[in-house]
């Protein structure tokens, strides 16, 4: 008996429950993964994305090789490509790990009507969260959880499931011929980041050891700073399953760090558990009161200086670059580059969300989508307007006090006194002329006043608010 392993966001061979049923059901087993054009292309293409993809495809080729087993590629809609593939394999069950997003959703359903009129069987196994079934859990009144910190507490009373060892072997069908992996240009798109990180489950696994080692102790009181090295880093590898959520929780241990990194395994559940719930949450704002009632700006130029690391505040503009150049942000200067969009620029949220994903190699929608909502204080788990509106030369002393972050990605503020840094058009002139940057020509004066931008958002938001019909 042959049995395919539908792979999807579960590139990897450590702690893959549809992988270890898939090896108890059948005799051979043939893991594929489909290069669908609606996810490569679309409203979330990804140079950036894609070619870490790749990536972990080539190094989940080579770990299945060590096994005895092979990957294969296809490329075209999942629907048409398994019951194909199901036929000429001779295939009687097909496996996958289940996901919880509106396409994800409707994708699967697509797959098993088309399998089931093959007559070939479909069988599905967790692994992309930290708990099995995030979507399952429910309030006392039985409905889905809208506030993270309830949410947090049911979702510590979980059973867990022991993480699963990477099996021995993968044995392949006699004669099965592996497919070469596309180029990232042969798929129609082009790297977009200087300094992205590797993709694979081998270099997951590296900085799971790293942050067990070196950082997770340090987690709670580190990971704020921008100029340190607290950050896990670890998203990317579990946006595309490299390393599982459940055996990283697994081995986190006690102690102040391990909570406060399994409180962010936490964040990642939930809004799973909200995007499956809420699914108009990938294209509108959750809280119907500003559904169509903000007015958002379309300041295209202002925009471009957002997205180009141009505002003239410094911490802004840093974090803009380092998302051009990593494909990654640290995710304090995520919160402070979505409010002063949303609200210093007062530019929909949904602009900054498509630039995101457009950039992140760990861009993940619901992830993403409810950042995005949760900054813009149109989300779940609310908080009045002003409670998240960030004054980014304040987030920048007290998370970057010794610019660090900042001279790393602005070089053209490496001699900027330490005094000015945050608010470098605050520089007289013979100090602009002796740090080697003329404001307004090295670098750009701030395209909004904080304090004026402060003021007209709370408005926006209080007017909103007033005009809604809810």
């Amino acid at each position: 008996m042959t049995a395919l392993l539908w792979l999807r966001r579960d590139l990897r061979v450590h702690d893959h429950p549809a992988l270890h049923r898939a090896l108890a059901a059948a005799e051979h087993v043939v893991p594929v993964f489909c290069l669908d054009q609606r996810l490569l292309g679309g409203r979330h293409a990804s140079g950036s994305r894609t070619q870490f993809l790749l990536e972990c495809l080539a190094d989940l080729g080579d770990a299945l090789r060590g096994r005895s087993g092979r990957l294969l590629l296809r490329r075209g809609h999942p629907e048409s490509v398994l019951p194909e593939l199901a036929r000429e394999l001779e295939v009687d069950i097909v496996f996958w790990t289940e996901d919880v997003g509106p396409f994800a959703k409707e994708r699967d359903r697509a797959v098993r009507q088309a399998l089931g009129r093959t007559g070939v069987d479909v069988a599905t196994a967790p692994g992309l969260f930290a708990v099995d079934d995030p979507t399952g859990l429910r309030t006392a009144a039985g409905g889905p959880y809208k506030v993270f910190t309830p949410f947090y507490r049911a979702w510590l009373r979980v059973p867990r499931r022991p993480a699963l060892p990477a099996p021995a072997s993968v044995p392949a069908p006699p004669r099965l011929v592996e497919t070469r992996l596309p180029t990232l240009e042969e798929l129609g798109l082009a790297q977009t980041c200087a300094s992205p990180a590797r993709g694979g489950e081998r270099e997951g696994r590296h900085m799971i050891r790293r942050f067990m080692f070196e950082q997770v102790a340090e987690y709670r009181s580190g990971r704020e700073e921008l100029d340190g090295d607290g950050s896990s880093r670890l998203s990317p590898y579990l946006h595309l399953g490299c390393i599982s959520p459940r055996e990283l929780e697994q081995r986190l241990g006690d102690g102040p760090g391990p909570e406060a990194f399994r409180r962010q395994l936490c964040w990642r559940d939930f809004y799973a558990h909200m995007l499956a719930h809420f699914p108009d949450n990938a294209q509108r704002e959750f809280q119907p009161r500003y559904r169509g009632t903000i007015r958002w700006s379309r300041a295209k130029k202002r925009f471009e200086a957002w997205c180009e690391g141009a505002t003239g505040y410094p911490l802004v503009d840093a974090a803009m670059r380092q998302l051009r150049a990593e494909g990654w942000m640290h995710n304090r200067a995520r919160l402070v580059v979505g409010s002063f969009l949303t609200k210093d620029l007062g530019i929909d949220w949904r602009w900054g969300e498509r630039w995101f994903m457009r950039l992140l190699i760990d861009g993940d929608e619901a992830s993403n989508n409810g950042n995005w909502q949760w900054i813009a204080s149109v989300g779940a788990d609310p908080q009045p307007a002003f409670r998240r509106l960030y004054n980014p030369a304040r987030q920048q002393q007290r998370f970057d006090p010794r610019g660090e972050y900042v001279r790393r990605y602005l070089p053209e503020l490496c001699d900027v006194p330490d005094r000015y840094l945050s608010e470098p058009w605050r520089m007289p002139d013979a100090v602009q002329k002796q740090a080697g940057c003329i404001i307004g020509s090295d670098y750009p004066r701030p395209i909004v006043n904080h304090a004026a931008a402060r003021r007209e958002a709370l408005d926006r938001y209080s007017r909103a608010a007033a005009t809604s019909p809810a």
